[in-house]
């Protein structure tokens, strides 16, 4: 694994997943592993889980963490090539990763779509300019569109939590107050489409991702009837796809107790923050269906398990 930006760069997920829970069970085996070596996090947008996790996984393997916030710490960065730089960015990226990866061993990247161009947001410009300019391997903590630590976080928590071989397993559009980039739910899919899943989606008419990521992948557009019988619920929203960026209003389709009467004692998931009775009832949070804790805790261990495939082959 030379670097961590999508499904693509894992040779074995089922694999990764065993490693996963491996560390899960003993954190501090590889304690050594990263002694004087520094892991750098740039964030570009804010973050909890992502920061915290990725922050405590290096730590277990003995690393060092330098965070930097290009918004407030550093800079503001250049991105396109041949422009007079006499506005508002200072420092171009063409200086700024080599310098980067000459005090850090690894890179973690963090960047969110702007939802206005659908295809600038696509060419993934900034996290394939830290691989295109850098010296070092580089993690992807979340870009415009893929969000591949969450959803190997994803796959384990199902596998985990799974009482069958071979679950159902749905992903439903959820109404949210403002625009949301898809990567979540676009890496979601490009991992689950690895593992032995039932798979649906379910979202309003209009809605549909990228189909690079739905290929192959049933499609209902009655949430109620994509339901029926499902082993797990994954909750996410999104912004429309062919209207680059619009908010869709259907609050019919939060997530609620009731809605949940017709599946097989659905476990529910979501990559959290999420706005309570908004996205997800408090009835359905604070309920036995909601697994949203243990998979927030997990992305710890997959965090670790990506760090210490990286350092075994640097």
């Amino acid at each position: 694994m030379k670097h961590f930006i999508s499904t693509k760069d894992v040779a074995d997920l089922t694999g990764l997943i065993k490693t996963s829970k491996e560390i899960k069970q003993n954190p501090h085996a590889d304690s050594e592993l990263g002694r004087n070596k520094t892991l750098g996090l740039v964030f570009f947008n804010s973050s909890l889980r992502t920061r915290m996790s990725t922050t405590r996984a290096a730590y277990n393997l003995g690393m060092n963490v330098i965070a930097l916030n290009v918004s407030s710490d550093s800079w503001q960065l250049e991105f396109s090539d041949g422009i007079r730089m006499d506005g508002g960015t200072a420092e171009h990226i063409r200086e700024a990763v080599p310098v980067l990866c000459s005090y850090c061993e690894i890179i973690g990247v963090r960047s969110f779509p702007a939802l206005v161009n659908r295809e600038e947001d696509y060419s993934e410009k900034v996290i394939n300019s830290f691989i295109e300019f850098g010296t070092c391997p580089v993690v992807n903590l979340e870009s415009a569109t893929l969000h591949p630590l969450q959803s190997f976080t994803d796959m384990m928590t199902i596998e985990e939590f799974k009482s069958v071989d071979r679950p159902k397993v749905v992903m439903t559009w959820a109404p949210h107050i403002k625009a949301l980039p898809q990567a979540v739910s676009n890496s979601f899919l490009q991992w689950a489409k690895q593992m032995d899943f039932e798979l649906t989606i379910t979202h309003p008419e209009g809605l549909e991702l990228a189909s690079e990521f739905t290929e192959g992948i049933q499609v209902e557009y009655n949430q109620e009837k994509a339901f029926e019988n499902a082993d797990f619920v994954y909750v996410k929203n999104w912004s429309s796809y062919q209207d680059y960026g619009k908010v869709v209003d259907q609050p019919d389709w939060e997530i609620t107790l009731e809605k949940l009467r017709n599946t097989n004692e659905a476990k529910v998931m979501h990559c959290l923050p999420v706005r309570r009775n908004v996205v997800i009832a408090d009835n359905v949070l604070d309920s036995d269906h909601s697994i949203v804790i243990p998979q927030a805790q997990n992305r710890l261990y997959t965090a670790q398990t990506v760090l210490k495939e990286i350092l075994t082959r640097l």
